[in-house]
């Protein structure tokens, strides 16, 4: 038997085995043989740690336990669920695709990774993750974690970012897979990758293929994986005027295209540059609410997205009567009922914590 052979063999087999004997991570979606659950989990937890995700997943299993049920939901109350988790382009596509599996499918999945690669919203690793925890078809999942143990134990020295490197680590995925058993030993290297493979201080005297890695013997463990290139962070400004009459706030819903489409916020004027109260009185956008008054500062937030950073900083200010912003499809809600309406984190967190909730 060929070294390489030799070394395919023996990770899969001492990954099976961890798994097995002492892998003891537990989360209530590992070993879900249900479709539905296993998607639902999957989309959740894009971009997001098990740990964030784990209390959505049980309030939408809860509210929504099968595809029907989410396919019938109202969506104001799905975004309000989502309310806090970020991506909300996955929310919308989650809502499109039940429909859509609910409608169209009567209510079952697609069976097959090719089936499941049509449906909106769900790209190789989600169709490979449903495929194989739900059918046992041997499709090896590729994310973040994967890629690091892989890279490591390997030596894979091109970044998984590229198109090469994404072919490259899809091979030795698909190399290593023990496809008699494709559920286990996905879930087993996404685990190892969470728990002791990980990216900072990884435990490697307790990871079960440290014998051969290539990283560990080679002092290459903090440089693996490689990733071509840092993301380019753009900031922006944002400026809420929080605009009051008696016990209502104005709000309306964002509609384009861009970041929390669909999600709702006080009125916002965005600018290249941070703006103070006595600069915004002379803003061209400000000249809509009809008013000389000072806007009152109320504090900022900051919140970091993938490629960009909001700097948001809220101000108020208060009128006799409802104003009709002409230039905005919005609408005057009482303090009291804001909660039944979904924010964007920024917005959620500032108005929680003036006690607007």
């Amino acid at each position: 038997m060929k070294p390489e052979e030799q070394k395919a063999r023996y990770f899969t087999k001492e990954l099976v085995a961890w798994h097995k004997t002492v892998n003891d991570r537990s989360l209530p979606w590992k070993n879900e043989k249900d479709p539905y659950r296993i998607w639902l989990s999957e989309i959740l937890l894009q971009q997001t740690r098990a740990l964030q995700g784990l209390p959505y997943y049980l309030r939408f299993t809860e509210d929504y336990p099968n595809v029907k049920k989410l396919a019938q939901a109202n969506e104001e109350e799905v975004y309000r669920l989502w309310q806090g988790l970020g991506y909300y382009n996955r929310c919308k596509n989650l809502l499109a695709t039940a429909k859509y599996i609910s409608d169209e499918l009567n209510g079952v999945f697609p069976d097959t990774y090719e089936g499941l690669l049509l449906l909106k919203g769900i790209g190789p690793y989600t169709a490979a993750a449903i495929a194989s925890f739900a059918y046992g078809s041997p499709h090896a999942v590729t994310d973040g974690n994967v890629y690091r143990v892989l890279a490591r134990y390997l030596g894979i020295e091109t970044p998984y970012d590229t198109t090469e490197g994404k072919k490259l680590f899809a091979q030795n995925a698909d190399r290593l897979l023990n496809k008699k058993d494709s559920g286990s030993y996905n879930q087993a290297i996404m685990d190892l990758g969470a728990t002791v493979c990980t990216p900072a201080n990884p435990k490697c005297p307790e990871c079960p293929v440290s014998k051969y890695c290539v990283a560990l013997h080679e002092g290459l463990t903090e440089l693996l994986p490689v990733r071509s290139k840092k993301t380019t962070v753009k900031n922006r400004y944002f400026h809420y005027l929080l605009l009051h009459t008696g016990d209502k706030l104005w709000i309306h819903k964002r509609t384009g295209k861009g970041i929390w489409e669909n999600l709702y916020e006080p009125l916002l004027i965005e600018n290249s540059e941070k703006l103070n109260a006595k600069a915004l009185l002379v803003h061209p956008e400000f000249a809509a609410l009809r008013t000389v008054a000072l806007p009152e500062y109320k504090g900022t937030v900051k919140q970091r997205l993938t490629h960009q950073l909001i700097e948001t900083h809220f101000f108020s200010i208060r009128y006799e009567n409802e104003l009709d912003i002409a230039s905005k499809d919005g609408k005057w809600v009482k303090i009291t009922a804001l909660k039944k309406y979904a924010f964007p984190k920024t917005v959620l967190s500032f108005l929680e914590n003036n006690f607007y909730f």
